[in-house]
Parts: structure tokens; C-alpha cells; sequence
């Protein structure tokens, strides 16, 4: 698929952006070009060690903001397939700056897509979050406006054969400022701080992140929104997974944060269908033959009304079950 193409990740120094590179090299050896753009000259140059040239002299690092529609388009040149991994994500961060999370994800989308409209991109995977789904923070919000955003570009193109799709998914363990290595660094203190016993999670692998945006990059029609279907985590049984023997105080509820997470609501329900693995949640009005769809994915549309909630998941995480995804994804010393 990828073989003999040019890709370019935004925000590719990121957790998802390495795991992406790594898992491109090892299976599409013979890509003709691979750009991480990003505003980060440090963590480029320390990607750029575990990438060194002579080895990989398809990587090409672009220092550049997706704030900057005229950077975006310079890189963009030759550029076959996008994936935007690019976003300000912290929740209490961004509920304090609010302008400046607006600025990246929001505005920053838009110079995406009128980049890539201008250049001969052919395919773009936006990433999303569960946030997105009836969002309360604002990071949520400007990420569900993103994904409206790239969604809606399809009715845009024109002439033009490119196809914008997006991945929704939860929690991805191990990753940058994610809960298991804040509890991991914590853990040398004695002391897990709770938010709330009652905190639920979505849970899905670097390596699950990374099979959900080539699977969008391959199959994708244009227009879709796509949902793994991943366990959920009890914030408990991941202290007890991590530090059975700290204190667990209770701290409280962050601003912007919930107790459980949403990926598909309700009101999604009348556009969503299973694609097995998947769930695609399709525009009202697809630029496609919904009919085609459905028979070449083998999809069937949900019941109305159904939701997908971290706190009502038919799939969990256990305490074993955790310990093992640590030492596997994480952390291979983990060791009680």
C-alpha cells in the first residue's frame, strides 16, 4: 500500500508519530519518503539519532507549525498520504489557554485541508480522541470540531479524487502524558493520586493506534469516522495494577474531565454502522452509495440508540491483565 509513496506525519515526534514510522520502515521498506513535521527541533533532532541517515535515507524532518498554512504547503510538495497526529491535548492545559488549543486544533485542521486541497495529496487520516464525543472540555470540543472539519472537506474537493477520513479511539497506553506512566513515575513516591474511584477508560495499544490509521489509509471511502472496538480500564485496578502498596488519595476531578468516556453517543447512532473490527460512523449525507458501502464492508448498522461507553463496555481490563500490558507496552522491566 504504502510502497513507492510519500507520507508525511504531522506532529510525528509524538508516542503514535514513532510508533507510525517504526511500524512504516518495518513493513513498507521500499516508501519513497517519509516526513515528520513538527515545531519540536529537539525531540526531532533525538528522532533523527534513532534514525540516522545511512539507514533510513527516506525520513526527512521538516521543522514547521500547523499553525502555518504556508509551511504546511512547502512540505506538502510530493507528498502522496497524510496522517495528522498534530494537536494540543491537555486537558487542564488547553481549559486555561483556551485560544491557543483553538489556534492548533482547530485552525491548524483547516490549513491542513486547504493544504492538502491545493497540493496532490491523495489520502489524509485525521486522529481524534474520545473527548470528542460529547465533549465538556475544550479540548473536546475543538477536536470534535476538527473531525466535523475533515469530514466535511470531502464535499469541498471538488475534482479532486482525495479522500479525508478520521480515527476516534481512547486512552492510548504508554503514551505521553497518559495515566500509566504518571502512575508508573508516582509509584517511587509511595502515592497514586485518584481522581475518582469511579474513573473508567478506554485502553488500546500503540501498536492498535497504529493498525486503526493504516486501516483507514487502505480502506477508507471518504467521510468516515472510525472506532475500535477496545476494552475499557477501571482507574482502581490500574493503581492496584501499578502500586498495590501506595497510598491512594483522592484528589478530585480535574476541570473538563468526566468520569467515563464516550466514543459513539447515542444521537451517532443512526449513522453508525459495524464493520467488525471497526465502527464507522458515516456523514449523514456520504458522497457515496451507501448501499455499496454496506455490501463491500459486510456492515451492519447499529440499533438506534446505542452508545459505546467506557463505563458500560462489555470488555475489561483486570488487575493480571494490566500488569502484563505494562511490562508488553510500556515498561518491559515492570516488576512489583
Amino acid at each position: 500500500m504504502l510502497n513507492g509513496k510519500s507520507i508525511l506525519i504531522t506532529g510525528g515526534t509524538g508516542s503514535l508519530g514513532k510508533a507510525l514510522t517504526k511500524h512504516i520502515f518495518e513493513n513498507y521498506p521500499d516508501i519513497n519518503r517519509l516526513v515528520i513535521f513538527s515545531r519540536d527541533e529537539q525531540k526531532q533532532f533525538q528522532m533523527g539519532q534513532e534514525h540516522p541517515h545511512d539507514q533510513f535515507p527516506q525520513i526527512r524532518f521538516f521543522i514547521g507549525d500547523i499553525r502555518d498554512e504556508q509551511r504546511i504547503k512547502r512540505a506538502l510538495k510530493g507528498i502522496d498520504y497524510v496522517i495528522h497526529a498534530a494537536a494540543m491535548k491537555h486537558v487542564p492545559i488547553a481549559e486555561y489557554n483556551p485560544m491557543e488549543c483553538i489556534k492548533t486544533n482547530v485552525l491548524g485542521a483547516e490549513n491542513l485541508i486547504n493544504a492538502c486541497l491545493e497540493t496532490e495529496v491523495e489520502r489524509v487520516v485525521a486522529l481524534s480522541t474520545d473527548k470528542a464525543a460529547a465533549p465538556i472540555n475544550l479540548y473536546g470540543a475543538t477536536k470534535l470540531t476538527s473531525d466535523k472539519l475533515f469530514i466535511a472537506a470531502n464535499n469541498i474537493r471538488g475534482w479532486n479524487p482525495i479522500k479525508f477520513s478520521v480515527v476516534r479511539y481512547g486512552n492510548v497506553m504508554g503514551s505521553n502524558g497518559s495515566v500509566i506512566p504518571f502512575f508508573l513515575n508516582k509509584r517511587k513516591e509511595g502515592v497514586l493520586p485518584i481522581t475518582d474511584p469511579n474513573m473508567t477508560r478506554f485502553n488500546i495499544s500503540l501498536q492498535g493506534g497504529v493498525n486503526m490509521v493504516m486501516h483507514a489509509l487502505e480502506y477508507a471511502w471518504g467521510g468516515e469516522l472510525f472506532v475500535p472496538k477496545i476494552p475499557s480500564y477501571r482507574i482502581m485496578d490500574v493503581a492496584e495494577a501499578i502500586g498495590p502498596e501506595c497510598e491512594k488519595p483522592i484528589i478530585g476531578i480535574r476541570p473538563g474531565e468526566k468520569v467515563h468516556e464516550e466514543m459513539i453517543t447515542a444521537s451517532d447512532s443512526f449513522n453508525t454502522y459495524d464493520l467488525g473490527k471497526y465502527y464507522a460512523i458515516l456523514p449523514q449525507v456520504p458522497r457515496f452509495k451507501l448501499e455499496d458501502f454496506i455490501e463491500q464492508n459486510n456492515a451492519k448498522r447499529v440499533e438506534q440508540g446505542f452508545r459505546y461507553n467506557s463505563g458500560e463496555n462489555e470488555e475489561w481490563e483486570t488487575v493480571e491483565s494490566l500488569r502484563n500490558l505494562i511490562k508488553e507496552h510500556v515498561d518491559p522491566d515492570f516488576n512489583l
